[in-house]
């Protein structure tokens, strides 16, 4: 089973182990994240995904078991997403060899009894079915062990409601956070939105950490905008916790909530989930679903909307050479620790070899 820890340049050639700018890039690895929603690959199906700068295939069998493997025929790469599903494997339409849902070799038609028959040639992600949601593990090392998958409270939790959300945005994984980190930006960007037009367009700010990352909060306002930010990392998974005061014309529930995540599928663009959550129970959850399919998603639509737009017309390289200041501390921040966290696992990678 080969690891894609490797980097590949524009004219194909295969330059190395993956290095400090591609991991800036495409995203830090030994990490679960998400991949695609779970309705996208009914059983039976199978589909091509771009995820972390290489081509992935998600595989349901016939029984609805899902697999998630490098999109590479183990014997000439060529690509098993344009192959046949055959209900437990797939079959590459290049030369005919079958590859069953671990990335074992189980048929090498031309050749019957070829020595990679029975061999475990292709890479397959170690995977979860969550919230709704495909997420897979991605190593970094051919040693590196998956921890035991853990959901965000507000997903996991029977006293929430959720939304699961997906779209693709065409700018760097970076943008998104440095977006989410930025709760200023919801004053001005989303004055005349349905849920941020409140509070004042002047600030402060504070870190206050955590066992687990840390918030990012206004001092001086609470509970009228977007006031804080969370910043989650623990059991592998990255993700952003935030939410937006409702007043009671919105229904049951207390604040809206929101879980995110953003997944590089290249250096330029980005795979953004976003799960909107709501306490409620019984009752009253009904009543917040109803509510929310019925007059609400249209409107948060409209929001993440205007940061598609925003981000989108960034420059590529719009986070270099700035002039931050202090509501920018959380921005600063989340680079710091990516950067860090980048420069140790180029180290551990080229340690390997």
């Amino acid at each position: 089973m080969t690891i894609t820890t490797e980097r590949v340049n524009s004219a194909g050639k295969n330059t190395g182990p993956l290095d400090l700018d591609e991991l800036t890039a495409t995203g830090l690895r030994d990490r679960w994240y998400p991949v695609l929603p779970s309705k996208l690959v009914p059983r039976g199906d199978m589909k091509k995904v771009t995820r972390l700068g290489k081509d992935w295939l998600l595989f349901r069998d016939s029984k609805g078991k899902l697999s998630v493997l490098a999109d590479r025929c183990p014997h000439r790469n060529a690509p098993l997403s344009a192959g046949q599903h055959l209900g437990d494997r797939v079959k590459c339409q290049y030369h005919g060899v079958e590859v069953d849902d671990s990335g074992t070799v189980v048929k090498v038609p031309g050749m019957p009894g070829c020595a990679l028959e029975g061999k475990q040639a292709a890479l397959s992600l170690e995977v979860v079915e969550a919230a709704e949601v495909i997420f897979a593990w991605f190593p970094a090392t051919p040693d590196s062990k998956a921890p035991e998958f853990v959901l965000p409270e507000w997903l996991g939790s029977p006293e929430c409601s959720f939304f699961p959300n997906f779209v693709e945005w065409k700018a760097p994984w970076r943008f998104y956070l440095d977006n989410v980190l930025d709760p200023m930006h919801g004053a001005f960007l989303h004055a005349d939105s349905h849920s941020m037009f409140q509070g004042d367009t002047t600030a402060r700010f504070r870190i206050r950490e955590t066992d687990r990352g840390f918030f990012f909060e206004k001092t001086d306002q609470v509970g009228k905008n977007f006031d804080w930010v969370e910043y989650v990392s623990e059991n592998g998974l990255d993700y952003v916790n935030l939410e937006i005061p409702y007043g009671p014309e919105a229904g049951p529930g207390g604040p809206f909530g929101i879980v995110g995540i953003p997944v590089p599928i290249s250096a330029d663009t980005t795979a953004v989930f976003h799960w909107r959550t709501r306490k409620v129970a019984g009752w009253e959850r009904d009543v917040w679903r109803f509510l929310y399919r019925s007059a609400l998603e249209d409107k948060h639509w409209a929001v993440l909307e205007q940061d598609r737009n925003m981000l989108e017309n960034f420059a590529t390289d719009a986070d270099q050479a700035e002039h931050l200041y202090q509501h920018d501390l959380g921005v600063a921040r989340i680079r710091r620790m990516y950067r860090a966290a980048a420069q140790e696992q180029a180290k551990q990678i080229a340690e390997h070899g």
